[in-house]
């Protein structure tokens, strides 16, 4: 799947519950600004998706390759071209990554005070 922000929202609305749901078993990550609980099915199936677009990233996010980049990084793709404007969907992105396993934020929360524009440095595994 192409890394674009229609993409990543797309799936990132799917995967949230539907108001008639049960809530009990969420699978829970943790963005930036906010907290996030998702369906276990529906992430299960776009775990395929989630991955293709976070291979998308440049070399420097993955684990493999540069070991781990800021978040502030991440609007751009492999090839250097910029595949959203907002922070909003890059951190969706993360989360959905997260959620699968994926996805891992290298240092703890109250340390990103430390780190270039207060931002968390993330992996893809």
């Amino acid at each position: 799947m192409n890394l674009t922000s229609k993409n990543v929202t797309s799936i990132f609305e799917d995967c949230l519950f539907k108001d008639d749901e049960n809530t009990s078993d969420p699978v829970i990550a943790e963005g930036i600004m906010s907290t996030f609980g998702f369906h276990k099915e529906r992430l299960e199936s776009y775990k395929d998706d989630i991955y293709s677009m976070l291979s998308q990233l440049p070399s420097e996010f993955q684990a493999n390759g540069g070991g781990g980049m800021s978040f502030l990084n991440a609007c751009n793709n492999k090839q250097g071209k910029q595949w959203t404007g907002f922070h909003a969907v890059m951190e969706q992105l993360f989360v959905l990554g997260q959620a699968i396993g994926k996805v891992k934020c290298l240092m703890p929360r109250k340390m990103w005070k430390i780190l270039p524009g207060g931002m968390p440095y993330y992996a893809v595994k």
